[in-house]
């Protein structure tokens, strides 16, 4: 199912990647690691769902310290 439309993300991209790479991670840095960023934001709440579903207590936080600093996504969830 499409869970973002702007970038045209199914719940199964964010779960294919939450999968490649384990541990605790943000909206932000998943939509960077996927090489996009949201523009509208009404993704946000099920994307944050699918986190948190995968073990990422901290999905609204920013993800903080090396390549992804920016929060931009994690912002627009807020």
């Amino acid at each position: 199912m499409i869970l973002c439309s702007c970038n045209v993300l199914s719940d199964r991209d964010i779960r294919e990647r939450l999968g490649e790479t384990p541990g605790q991670r943000s909206v932000g840095a998943l939509f960077r690691q996927l090489g996009c960023e949201p523009k509208c934001g009404r993704c946000m709440r099920n994307i944050v769902a699918i986190l948190e579903q995968q073990g990422s207590p901290q999905a609204t936080e920013c993800a903080g310290g090396g390549a992804y600093d920016s929060c931009r996504a994690d912002e627009l969830a807020a």
